[in-house]
């Protein structure tokens, strides 16, 4: 009776002490407009780009500006691979990631219903085989467990309301040594023509990834505007 009792008693503390930890993880508090009042680990999260940004996200001058084709090279891919396009939106690096990968598979994961109503009728319209969409939520990729051989994240992270929580649930879903690119414009080059709150410096990225257990490996650092940071999960 009384072991039962401890085990209760210590079950409660360890409980209380998560809530508390997660708690502390956020601070709320004014800043930039452009964001929300949720700060994690001294950066301030911003608004999200909902469906009504479809029209940006499909730009003509994207390419010029990004250099998407660069980016794809440094992805590396092979056919048969398994990627998630995290933050997909309207679907436009998903239905380049679809020709590179053959016989392998793209998920293509949002958090706005409106953006995978967008993708499915895209799908059908150009008879992508090989793009799954999948509905996200705040907290997680909605993914199988050590299921993906990499995810591609472009210019969405920092929007992301449980930025830890999100990290977590991507390293859950990567395979043991699987690669995650994080593309965010660099924070540190002011001639960037993106808001502040859109940009994240590489020192903080590292920072918030390494905070969630992935490991960082290296900044490719030949895109226009952006970094192209690779980070791993473990292998054990």
């Amino acid at each position: 009776m009384k072991n039962s009792l401890r085990f209760v008693l210590l079950f409660f503390v360890i409980l209380q002490t998560t809530t508390l930890a997660a708690q502390d993880r956020y601070t709320v508090k004014p800043g930039d407009p452009n964001g929300i009042n949720k700060w994690y680990m001294g950066r301030q999260i911003a608004q999200v780009m909902s469906h009504f940004g479809i029209d940006w996200l499909e730009r003509q001058e994207r390419e010029q500006e990004e250099n998407t084709s660069l980016l794809l090279k440094n992805l590396a891919l092979k056919p048969g691979m398994v990627i998630a396009d995290i933050g997909a939106g309207s679907g436009y690096h998903s239905t380049l990631l679809s020709n590179m990968v053959g016989n392998g598979k793209v998920y293509a994961v949002d958090v706005e219903r409106e953006m995978i109503a967008y993708l499915t009728n895209r799908i059908k319209r150009e008879g992508k085989k090989n793009i799954i969409p999948v509905l996200g939520t705040e907290k997680a990729v909605s993914l199988p467990v050590n299921s993906m051989d990499m995810m591609l994240l472009v210019d969405v992270y920092h929007e992301f309301s449980f930025p830890y929580e999100m990290a977590l649930s991507m390293l859950e879903a990567l395979k043991p040594g699987g690669k995650l690119v994080l593309v965010e414009f660099r924070a540190e080059d002011w001639n960037v023509p993106i808001k502040t709150i859109h940009k994240m410096s590489q020192q903080q990225a590292v920072k918030e990834f390494k905070a969630a257990g992935f490991s960082f490996e290296k900044n490719i650092s030949n895109l226009p505007w952006q970094h192209c940071l690779i980070f791993r999960k473990p292998k054990n």
